[in-house]
């Protein structure tokens, strides 16, 4: 159950501001069919985070549980850091877009998630929690948590929120997932 709730409440977090947020926003303004869009996020969410997770899961095998312990310890610290700087999203005309609004959605959700903060964050989550189906869970809530609000609301606009204060109280709780994992 912990692995689930710091998976959700981690990415959740990490989500606000970044680029798949962004691309949700420009998908919700596109298309009308909001169903769609979601169920989009959703699956292209499960398979990217699914593929990171057992990523994670098979890396941390194969190195001693203590340097492992410092990997993920110093991956927390790093994703502390990589959340600072702001994420942006290309506007531009998509060829995806000619697909419809599912197609184009997980084409572009897949893409876009790829190296993201939430991907990493992911492999990270996973190697810490040897629970492959509750990280997967969590993570995948946590994008829906982030996504779903802004896809609905279509007109919302991230850039209302503090962007700095989201930004950095990620940041810490990253550093804090850092500190935890360290001392146990």
């Amino acid at each position: 159950m912990e692995a689930l709730l710091a998976s959700t409440f981690t990415v959740a977090i990490a989500e606000i501001g970044d680029k798949t947020q962004l691309l949700a926003l420009i998908l919700a303004a596109r298309f009308k069919n909001k169903t769609a869009i979601i169920l989009g996020i959703f699956l292209s969410t499960l398979a990217n985070h699914f593929a990171a997770a057992w990523l994670g899961q098979w890396a941390i095998g194969y190195i001693s549980p203590e340097i492992g312990r410092y990997l993920v310890a110093g991956s927390f610290f790093a994703i502390a850091l990589w959340v600072l700087v702001p994420d942006k999203v290309d506007e531009e005309e998509s060829r995806f877009y000619s697909m419809g609004p599912f197609l184009a959605t997980f084409i572009l959700f897949f893409i876009a998630e790829m190296g993201d903060k939430t991907q990493i964050a992911t492999v990270v989550l996973s190697a810490k929690y040897d629970a492959l189906a509750m990280v997967v869970m969590g993570t995948t809530l946590g994008m829906l948590i982030a996504n779903v609000p802004v896809v609905i609301a279509g007109h919302f606009s991230a850039e209302k929120l503090p962007m700095h204060w989201i930004h950095r109280g990620c940041a810490v709780l990253f550093a804090l997932l850092g500190v935890v994992t360290l001392m146990f």
